[in-house]
């Protein structure tokens, strides 16, 4: 609902300020003048191209400042896993906005096939100083919305490439923005740089620009990198390759610590690049290595190509790279409401570090916390290895978790209608998978008050 409104508000924002510098004219013409020209449908493709192509340019300005993981944007967005899901859609908005903007484009062959050239207004003069470019500019925008339309359905059709092609190929966005930019800059009528969307679209264009070669230069993050080393790895479980692998990085002094329920970008392959896993261990609960640098854990599932190769591949003593942490995943919530944790699979991992900052010793972590009811989703419980540990966490938390386990393969799946048992208004608290994250998300919107904190790791 928040990604809708920014989406919404970033939108209306533009359409208004755009309106506010629409020359002045007659107002609505009738398509059809009295001598037949086609006056109305030109008048409307010209608004239409305009508009679109402000939208489309807009939305990936923001979408360009959204990549640069600013994490004073975790806070109004609700953590970074949120900022890249608006990054996402905004992407797509994008795509959709430019699509309008080319059928604008192309509607002017329709126009005058069928009504000839009669009507059409004369080109708009543009800033002077890029007259000269508009020929160049045209042909940018041309190639750079091809690229873009090929990029966000690779996007949305994961399964076509692998993280590593499809990482290679998002990165060839920050140059799409660029030739845009321009294509926007050369083309756009001398009398919408008067105020406000001047200002506004001069702001866009710069931000987005700037953000552009800030990602090109390979500084998104830098500031929050920190270079450690592997201190443990081992399977899980019973060692098979579907178990999950536990790896316990040991980081430098320079590591600002965490928050139970955060996530970091951690890379130990600098050709895959980075991913984002959930640190599974509350702050300072594996203690410091013989070293004295600080320790945390990652718990990993195998569930794509390159997750299911780590087991096979992480050493003691390999150098990991981690950036963060990010995330507002604090399983904490108003104390009028019924704190409610959901878990499926891999997706127990933030609750793991939740539990640790409960245990004993870990007063003052507790300090806003509530007793909780959890539900665990499983496939199998008496295989589930991560299952003997989140119990005995359980057992101990303090205040309270009362742990409820859903098997799979005795047929006991959660549902949204057994939630309605737990009395009151809500907090829900979910990491797992989509499918359920969606039936909860429905269900939040109905009579019950309740209130979704969704974790969401789709980075792409």
């Amino acid at each position: 609902m928040r990604i809708k409104a920014v989406l919404g508000i970033w939108l209306l924002v533009i359409t208004l300020a755009w309106i506010a510098v629409v020359p002045a004219g007659p107002g609505v013409q009738p398509l059809f003048d009295a001598q037949g020209a086609a006056t109305g449908w030109w008048q409307l493709r010209q608004h239409a191209l305009y508009l679109t192509g402000l939208w489309s340019i807009g939305l990936m300005a923001l979408a360009m400042v959204l990549a640069l993981r600013l994490p004073w944007l975790e806070r109004p967005l609700g953590g970074m896993d949120q900022v890249y899901r608006l990054h996402k859609w905004a992407g797509i908005g994008a795509a959709v906005a430019a699509i309008a903007h080319w059928g604008s484009k192309e509607s002017s062959g329709w126009i005058k096939a069928l009504w000839g050239r009669a009507g059409k207004p004369e080109h708009d003069a543009v800033l002077p100083w890029l007259t000269d470019a508009r020929g160049l500019a045209k042909d940018l925008g041309e190639w750079a919305f091809y690229l873009l339309l090929a990029m966000v359905a690779v996007t949305l059709l994961t399964r076509l490439l692998s993280y590593r092609p499809w990482r290679l190929l998002h990165r060839a966005m920050p140059l799409l923005f660029l030739a845009l930019a321009l294509h926007t800059a050369a083309l756009m009528p001398l009398s919408f740089w008067a105020l406000p969307l001047g200002l506004l679209m001069g702001t866009l264009l710069a931000l987005g620009s700037l953000a552009a070669l800030w990602s090109l230069a390979g500084r998104i993050g830098r500031a929050r990198s920190h270079q450690g080393r592997i201190h443990a790895v081992r399977a899980l479980g019973d060692g098979g390759p579907l178990a999950p692998v536990e790896v316990v990085c040991s980081l430098p002094a320079s590591w600002p610590s965490h928050r139970a329920g955060q996530f970091a970008f951690v890379r130990f392959d600098r050709a895959e690049g980075q991913h984002p896993f959930t640190i599974a261990s509350a702050p300072g609960s594996l203690g410091r290595s013989d070293q004295g640098e600080p320790l945390l854990r990652l718990v990993i599932k195998p569930l794509g190509d390159y997750t299911r190769t780590l087991g096979q591949r992480l050493r003691v003593g390999q150098r990991v790279d981690i950036e963060g942490p990010y995330g507002r995943f604090d399983g904490r919530g108003r104390q009028r409401r019924q704190q409610v944790w959901v878990a499926g699979g891999v997706g127990v991992t933030p609750f793991l570090a939740l539990l640790e900052a409960r245990q004993p010793g870990a007063a003052p972590a507790r300090a806003h916390s509530q007793p909780v009811h959890m539900h665990y989703c499983t496939r199998d419980a008496a295989r589930d290895p991560l299952l003997p540990r989140l119990r005995q966490l359980c057992a101990q938390a303090q205040p309270p978790v009362r742990l409820s386990v859903h098997d799979d393969a005795l047929g006991q799946r959660l549902t949204p209608q057994a939630l309605e048992a737990t009395a009151g208004p809500l907090d829900i608290w979910f990491c797992g998978p989509q499918g359920l994250g969606e039936l909860l998300a429905a269900h939040a919107g109905g009579t019950r008050a309740w209130r979704l904190h969704r974790e969401s790791f789709a980075m792409r």
